[in-house]
């Protein structure tokens, strides 16, 4: 009977500290704000070529205006190679390609102070396109 009694004490605390642990996380991505840069493509172009933010957690939201078949969206700290896709935030890309006349968004990714380029490899986009974080 003992170690029955011991059982639930320890099932009981570890169900109470996983639920803190849970608690914790969710009141830390609370404090986190999160805002949306919105950015459209059109056929061979974004239309928006420079945008500067502050420094934070970004969502992209990426419209597909018409280009006649999906878009993406790649996003790189200026100065690193944009083929190789080690060099990608990963975050930052679409959780899913951009259907004609649709918009997507990408996770939540933090941007710190710097330049970044961004462009689509399917549309095929410019490759300065600039993001600049202050």
């Amino acid at each position: 009977m003992k170690k029955l009694i011991a059982l639930v004490v320890i099932a009981l605390g570890m169900g109470m500290t996983s639920q803190a642990q849970d608690k914790m996380m969710k009141d830390k991505m609370m404090d986190q704000t999160v805002k949306t840069i919105a950015l459209e493509q059109v056929t061979g172009e974004f239309v928006q070529k420079q945008i500067t933010v502050d420094a934070g957690t970004y969502v992209f939201d990426i419209k597909n205006n018409n280009v006649g078949h999906n878009v993406g969206f790649v996003l790189v700290k200026k100065g690193q190679d944009i083929s190789n896709p080690k060099n990608h935030i990963k975050t930052a890309y679409v959780t899913e390609q951009v259907a004609n006349n649709g918009t997507q968004h990408s996770n939540a990714t933090k941007l710190e102070k710097g330049e970044y380029v961004y462009f689509c490899p399917l549309n095929p986009t410019s490759t300065d396109n600039l993001l600049i974080v202050k």
